[in-house]
């Protein structure tokens, strides 16, 4: 991995999970609507000034709310001496289980 570059893609883990579930009602309130199902199923990171999580989240996101819907996250995680918080910093919908994660 190149310094500044994308990890290899992992499959999600608890932590991962817990990151996910700590960005979920950031996510809801961006796009106004509650998710009932929301699984971290793989992820990248990225080290910048902080760690950058790119996770892909099953979920119905939108498209007439079917269950086999994936969406992209970057939520980015500060530096421990910052505090270490969780903070989505975008999104991306629509996604298929195939589409491969993308910096963003």
């Amino acid at each position: 991995m190149t310094p500044g570059g994308l990890s290899p893609v992992k499959l999600a883990t608890p932590e991962i999970q817990a990151i996910t579930d700590q960005v979920k009602c950031q996510l809801e309130a961006k796009v106004n609507q509650a998710f009932n199902l929301f699984k971290a199923i793989e992820f990248r990171t990225q080290v910048v000034a902080g760690t950058n999580y790119f996770i892909k989240v099953r979920g119905p996101f939108l498209v007439q709310y079917a269950e086999d819907k994936y969406a992209h996250l970057r939520v980015f995680q500060s530096l421990s001496n910052d505090g270490g918080n969780l903070t989505l910093h975008g999104y991306q919908l629509n996604h298929t289980r195939t589409d491969p994660i993308t910096s963003f």
